[in-house]
């Protein structure tokens, strides 16, 4: 059974960091491209960040230059680091591993941007 589980959200003031993180479960983890995306209160789910299995990285022009994406393969891990996070950064930020044919999602964690 394949399973994501996202940590780390939270309140955290405008101009601050958050770390969150997704660990990954019954899938062979350095196969599957990650990434994270976010719903905003009403408005669609948007991809916020990706990093393929070589590590190649893409990022919304929204959050670039602010948030930073990796993994740890030996971990079966994926962070997102929020940097300089703003109020429109508010949403549930989800965890995506994906492949050519299969297509896994997290639960999601909070993210609120308030002071």
């Amino acid at each position: 059974q394949v399973q994501l589980v996202e940590s780390g959200g939270g309140l955290v003031q405008p101009g601050g960091s958050l770390r969150l993180s997704c660990v990954a479960s019954g899938i062979i983890f350095r196969l599957y491209a990650m990434g994270w995306y976010r719903q905003a209160p009403g408005k669609q789910r948007e991809l916020v960040a990706g990093i393929t299995t070589g590590g190649s990285t893409n990022y919304a022009d929204s959050v670039k230059g602010r948030f930073t994406i990796s993994r740890d393969n030996v971990r079966r891990r994926v962070y997102l680091e929020l940097n300089m996070v703003k109020p429109e950064d508010t949403a549930v930020y989800y965890c995506n591993a994906g492949d050519n044919a299969m297509d896994y999602w997290g639960k999601g964690t909070l993210v609120t941007v308030s002071s």
